[in-house]
This record gives C-alpha cells, sequence and structure tokens, in this order.
C-alpha cells in the first residue's frame, strides 16, 4: 500500500500558517483542529517548515514565557522531511521511527499534497495487517 491509499481515505487537506504567525496562534489553531502539526507555508503550497506540539513544549521550556512572542519561522523546523504519494508505507513508517517525528508532508513535486501522522501510518498498517490475516485464515480453514 501507498501513502496515496492513506489520503484517500483521511483527505488531502493540510492547516498551514504563514511564517510570521505568532507561536500561540499557531497553538491555538492546533488546539481547534485538533492537530499535532502544522506546515508553515508563505503561499500555501510550498513547504517552508513545519511546526510541532514538540517545539511548542520545548521552547516553553527553554525560555519560558517569553517564547510566545516568538514566530513560526523562529521556531519551526526548516529542513522539513516529507514523503510522495508514490511511497510505500511500511517504508515511510521505517522513516517516521527511525527519525523520530510524528508528522510527514506529502508532497507532489514541489507542492504540498496532503500530510500524514504516525497514528494515520498506524492505523492503516495495522487494517493491512488485519485483511492477511484474515486471509490467511481463511486459507488454512479451506484446507482443513
Amino acid at each position: 500500500m501507498t501513502i496515496a491509499t492513506v489520503l484517500r481515505a483521511k483527505g488531502r487537506h493540510v492547516e498551514t500558517t504563514q511564517p510570521n504567525t505568532p507561536i500561540l496562534e499557531v497553538a491555538e489553531q492546533m488546539r481547534v483542529h485538533g492537530i499535532g502539526a502544522v506546515v508553515v507555508s508563505a503561499d500555501g503550497q510550498h513547504i517552508d517548515g513545519i511546526i510541532s506540539e514538540r517545539d511548542i513544549v520545548l521552547g516553553l521550556a527553554h525560555d519560558g514565557i517569553k517564547f510566545l512572542r516568538k514566530t513560526t519561522d523562529q521556531v519551526m523546523t526548516r529542513s522539513v522531511l516529507t514523503c510522495s504519494p508514490s511511497d510505500k508505507i511500511v517504508a515511510v513508517m521505517a522513516v517516521m521511527t527511525r527519525r523520530r517525528v510524528r508528522h510527514l508532508p506529502v508532497v507532489d513535486g514541489d507542492r504540498i499534497c496532503g500530510i500524514i501522522s504516525i497514528g494515520d501510518v498506524l492505523k492503516n498498517r495495522l487494517e493491512e495487517l488485519e485483511l492477511e490475516t484474515n486471509v490467511l485464515r481463511d486459507v488454512y480453514l479451506a484446507r482443513h
């Protein structure tokens, strides 16, 4: 299965924010939408960076209340790991685990076309394994 399969099930909408957005507004955006990361994009189509809950928590722990006066471009991760719709789910899961990231923007060419979380990938992988298990059980039962 590929990342395109995950996007078909969950949709392609990506929450983005401008580089100059105050951190407090980004945190509110995450709360309202129930998400753990926001793509930073000046034009809504190309990735400038990404900011996650982890970035906010670590920033608060380091800078205290002063951190909330910063903007996304001061805090965001600039070298963003991405995947493409044609990538295999198993390969993306391995990258997310190895690099310890929970969100990957999906890009087609150089444009954002979705975002996946480790939860999305695990859900899809579990469904895939359940299907394989059911097929194997049916084959076994048919032979016995």
